[in-house]
């Protein structure tokens, strides 16, 4: 499919949440149209299957299907409905889970599609009208192409909810970026335990396959809290082609999906944005952790940024284990307890480099972050050492949000590989002058900024001066003739 066939499709589905304008709030979007856009691609696949099979041996059977579709539950029979749509819809998503429980048990989400006050018959039809303009099976739309189509409804929805949408989403040029550091492998398994819309996951699937790699040997695991984002997460890689991939709804902090009784799960890339200084995240718990994360102290109820990171690094599996976790700027340097656990974790010997982004680039939030990458087993030449990447300069202005672009990630990822002292911007510091600054991360305290300044020409510079002071009185006297003409 062409660019041109590519954004058609795109402001299509665009076109399918403009029509919900109005009744439903802008950053509840998602939760209806990214669960009937699943169930168009199922159900037209479905259609493209069961023709192929009566095709090519006259009769179909389950196995012909990845999912099945029970009667009065595909697409057309909705279509057919003029009144108690919403009561068909559920009717449909509540049937297909049931007939796929280890598949779809909960993708469609928990909206309320019988709420006629909210979601009339007629608006229902449009919407439904409006999905069947394209036939979404395989042989037209391709997994690619329908998948970059549903990122750009991710981005889209997320631009319309700034404050809430760095729940789900994280800039993609900030992933790639993460990705291309871990550098995923096939036959590697990838975990993101605050995985929101999976494109951390996503992304690392992209970079094995760029790489060549045989993507249907990669695992890929989530976790998210929120019921919506995980349903997004999961179609999301449904419609990508994924195969091999698990994502659960629930707490990670408090409760991980992803353990064998009281032996957390390892994984070979642990990647994530977690939520920045979360409140409330379930300190007491942890004091007494049956999985025994809390491996560097337990942080405070106030702050989890540490308790998302020595849940990452009681993740990661040896011997070649490799993790990245975006943080606030303050976990580098604020003390307390967190300075207390930040030290225990660096003599560890585990963190390889910290890398330091511009401000204003994450939804909600204006404050810079940077990205943490710790390792299980660092290179011989980077024993002992921290790399600080100082990119705070890699952006583009924007009037409401900042962008890191596909430039600035290249020129960070192209500094990060090279490993050596760059003026300005890198350097690579050994641990005794870490442990000289009392554990102190802040990158501003190892890269040092030496700023160009400009020469002037002091007589120049007076000339005009003297000019501008010229220019202003005669302004003013020309103000005050023609106030005297009006008698002011």
């Amino acid at each position: 499919m062409a660019n041109g066939a590519l954004a058609e499709l795109e402001q299509w589905l665009w076109g399918a949440a403009n029509l919900l304008r109005g009744p439903i709030d802008n950053s509840d979007f998602k939760a209806y149209i990214f669960p009937l856009l699943f169930f168009k691609r199922i159900s037209d696949v479905y259609e493209e299957e069961y023709e192929q099979a009566i095709k090519e041996s006259g009769e179909d059977f389950p196995e012909n299907h990845r999912f099945q579709i029970p009667d009065r539950s595909h697409w057309k029979d909705i279509r057919e409905k003029t009144e108690n749509v919403g009561q068909a819809i559920q009717y449909a998503f509540r049937e297909i889970e049931k007939a796929n429980p280890d598949l779809l048990y909960g993708v469609f989400g928990d909206v309320n599609w019988t709420n006629k006050n909210r979601l009339s018959d007629e608006l229902l039809i449009d919407l439904i009208e409006h999905f069947s303009q394209k036939n979404l099976s395989v042989s037209i739309v391709e997994p690619d192409i329908l998948g970059q189509a549903y990122e750009y409804l991710i981005k889209k929805f997320a631009d319309l909810t700034n404050r809430k949408a760095g729940e789900f989403y994280t800039p993609r040029n900030v992933v790639s970026l993460m990705a291309s550091v871990l550098k995923p492998k096939e036959k590697e398994s990838i975990y993101d335990p605050a995985c929101g819309s999976g494109g951390m996951l996503l992304e690392s699937f992209h970079y094995v396959k760029n790489s060549k790699g045989d993507v249907r040997t990669l695992k890929l695991y989530g976790q998210e809290k929120n019921l919506t984002t995980s349903a997004i997460a999961r179609i999301n890689l449904f419609l990508h082609g994924v195969e091999d991939f698990k994502i659960e709804r629930g707490d990670t902090l408090r409760n991980p999906s992803f353990h064998n009784k009281d032996i957390l799960s390892k994984f070979d890339i642990v990647i994530a944005n977690p939520p920045f200084s979360l409140k409330n995240w379930g300190s007491k718990e942890w004091s007494k952790d049956s999985y025994g994360r809390n491996l560097a102290g337990t942080p405070s109820d106030s702050n989890g940024d540490f308790a998302w990171v020595q849940h990452m690094i009681s993740s990661m599996a040896e011997p070649d284990g490799r993790m990245a976790i975006v943080l606030p700027h303050g976990a580098l340097f604020r003390g307390g307890v967190e300075g207390k656990i930040r030290k225990a974790l660096l003599e560890k010997e585990l963190l390889e480099a910290v890398i330091g982004l511009g401000p204003n680039l994450f939804y909600g939030t204006g404050i810079s972050a940077c990205v943490l990458v710790f390792k299980v087993n660092k290179e011989k030449k980077k024993k002992n050492k921290v790399y600080f990447i100082d990119a705070s300069d890699q952006f583009q202005k924007g009037r409401n949000q900042n962008y890191f672009n596909p430039e600035h990630a290249k020129q960070v990822l192209d500094w990060y590989d090279g490993f050596e002292n760059i003026e300005n911007h890198a350097k690579i510091v050994d641990f005794s002058e870490i442990e000289e600054n009392e554990f102190n991360l802040n990158i501003s305290r190892y890269v040092k900024k030496n700023h160009e300044v400009e020469e002037i020409n002091l007589k120049e510079t007076f000339k005009e001066i003297n000019k501008a002071y010229d220019e202003f009185i005669e302004s003013e006297n020309k103000m005050k003739a023609l106030l005297k003409e009006v008698k002011l």
